[in-house]
């Protein structure tokens, strides 16, 4: 089991939707999971973009392999001017930290609770693969966040495939990680991890979906 009891991030991905991408059972088998979230809160009842306001809030980051061992978890302290800021810091502190301690052909499943940036990372790995390709969803995001899309965008052409799952906060193991950074700074002290999944099982590997939605499925018939 994951962090904080909750299922391993391989499990959470089976069951979240992934935007814009299909979702064929073949994806069960990414090499690593990350699950990223980020928070703001404004001291004093202040408005997003109020730069007389002190503004905290904090970076989460989960890593896992498909097994379901532990690579990684950051909680971080950060300033951000909104909320959409934080996530998209998240995402590209996750997939700098997942950068370096994987190999260059590993494929990936990222978690995100954050409807557009899960969206918004699908469509440019779209775009990417195949630039012929005419786009299904435009990529829009806040100008505050900088250079942080950018680098993104380059973090996910360093894979050899990767793609976003949209979860709910409560499922995300990293959500307390990054709303809670003083209570949760003992993590950034263990010691740094480079764990290689084992082989995948071809077991099952047949083209049917994993049993929870053949369940799903035969419960509706």
């Amino acid at each position: 089991m994951a962090a904080y009891g909750r299922p391993t991030l391989r499990d959470l991905f089976d069951e979240a939707p992934t935007p814009h991408i299909a979702h064929p059972p073949r994806t069960h088998h990414r090499d690593f999971y990350l699950a990223t979230d980020g928070s703001y809160r404004a001291s004093g009842g202040a408005a997003p973009g109020d730069d007389a306001r002190e503004y905290t809030g904090g970076l989460g980051v989960v890593i896992e392999t498909r097994d379901g061992e532990r690579v990684a978890r950051l909680s971080v302290p950060n300033r951000a001017p909104d909320n959409n800021v934080a996530e998209y810091r998240a995402l590209h502190l996750g997939l700098d930290v997942l950068a370096a301690r994987s190999p260059a052909d590993a494929s990936v499943g990222l978690l995100i609770d954050h409807d557009t940036l899960a969206g918004n990372v699908n469509a440019a790995v779209l775009t990417d693969r195949d630039p012929e390709l005419a786009p299904t969803h435009s990529v829009s995001h806040p100008p505050a966040i900088g250079l942080h899309w950018r680098g993104i965008r380059s973090r996910l052409r360093d894979f050899a495939e990767i793609r976003a799952a949209r979860l709910n906060s409560g499922h995300n193991p990293a959500h307390p990680l990054a709303n809670a950074p003083d209570q949760y700074a003992h993590v950034n002290s263990e010691p740094d991890r480079c764990v290689l999944p084992e082989a995948p099982s071809t077991a099952g590997d047949d083209g049917y979906p994993p049993p929870s939605r053949a369940d799903r499925s035969s419960a509706s018939d």
